[in-house]
């Protein structure tokens, strides 16, 4: 299952950057698919993206609000949150774990060798703190004096922005550096902070950061396709917790909101079948549950 994921993952990629002619344009592309959006975080300013970035759209249409309403134009984008609310009804974080090009680069970066530490668990409902704040409050409320606002996840936090698009357009239009300043500085740290943690620990930036995995995270109870725990076939070994990448302890928690259904609980872990997908309340088991040792039996006394 490992091995599929991987090439998952590889194929989401090269399907929401597909655009290979920007060596040659040296500009982003405008095309028709533009208009599809990238289940993951990928950056719609990346050159090879052919597709827009959820994140960043919401943190565009909630900074233009104000001048949409005071301009008579009573639309509220309702295809950008409805295309998340889909995704994020039919998979959930699932969608981080198979589908996200920046959580792939992460997990790459995780297998250089080196010292290995753990995440605390409370860190992990920051990336509510950035969603709440960064992509909707600021946005929608910090204005300049003509009434519009900024996409200040995109602008001042985004390390994925950063590599993928940023560095890339440096690249491809050098006329671009003087321009350069304290904000692409900030990001730039910013971005080299996440690429070391990420060789030190397990997906850092999906765990605290990353607010696309925070809404993704709120469908956690409901979504259609999920992994379910069999608290009868569980014999509490604990085997599930240390291959989970994203920290969860899953006999524990079930229906923790980190979950990407990357399976490893259950393909790699649970020799007792406790563990098993469920796709629209259909199971999907791997029928390998192995007999439970039977105890000592007891003699009488005489």
């Amino acid at each position: 299952m490992g091995f599929v994921r991987k090439w998952v993952q590889i194929i989401f990629g090269f399907l929401m950057n597909g655009y290979w002619g920007f060596p040659f344009s040296r500009s982003l592309y405008q095309g028709p698919l533009k208009v599809i959006c990238a289940p993951g975080l990928n950056c719609y300013s990346c050159p090879a993206s052919t597709t827009y970035c959820i994140i960043g759209s919401i943190q565009q249409l909630l900074a233009n609000v104000r001048l949409s309403l005071d301009a008579g134009q009573y639309y509220f984008g309702l295809y950008v949150v409805g295309s998340a609310g889909i995704l994020g009804g039919l998979f959930g974080r699932m969608i981080c774990g198979w589908a996200c090009p920046f959580g792939f680069i992460q997990e790459l970066l995780h297998k250089i060798p080196s010292p290995k530490y753990r995440i605390p668990r409370v860190l992990r409902f920051g990336k509510f703190f950035f969603l709440v704040v960064f992509v909707i409050l600021l946005p929608l409320f910090a204005l300049d004096q003509f009434g519009a606002g900024e996409p200040w996840f995109c602008k001042y936090i985004c390390p994925a922005g950063t590599l993928e698009a940023g560095l890339p357009m440096l690249g491809l239009q050098p006329s671009l550096q003087a321009g350069l300043g304290f904000i692409f500085l900030n990001k730039l740290v910013i971005m080299l902070g996440f690429v070391v943690w990420s060789v030190l620990s397990s997906r850092p930036f999906c765990r605290m950061v990353c607010p696309l995995g925070a809404f993704y995270a709120l469908f956690s109870r409901v979504r259609m396709v999920r992994l379910r725990w069999d608290k009868e076939n569980c014999v509490r070994c604990g085997a599930c917790h240390p291959v989970c990448p994203m920290g969860v302890k899953f006999d524990e928690s079930p229906d923790d909101m980190d979950c990407i259904t990357c399976m490893k609980c259950m393909t790699k872990a649970c020799r007792f079948d406790a563990i098993y997908l469920e796709v629209g309340g259909i199971p999907l088991r791997a029928g390998r549950t192995l007999a439970r040792p039977n105890p000592a039996p007891v003699r009488p006394k005489i």
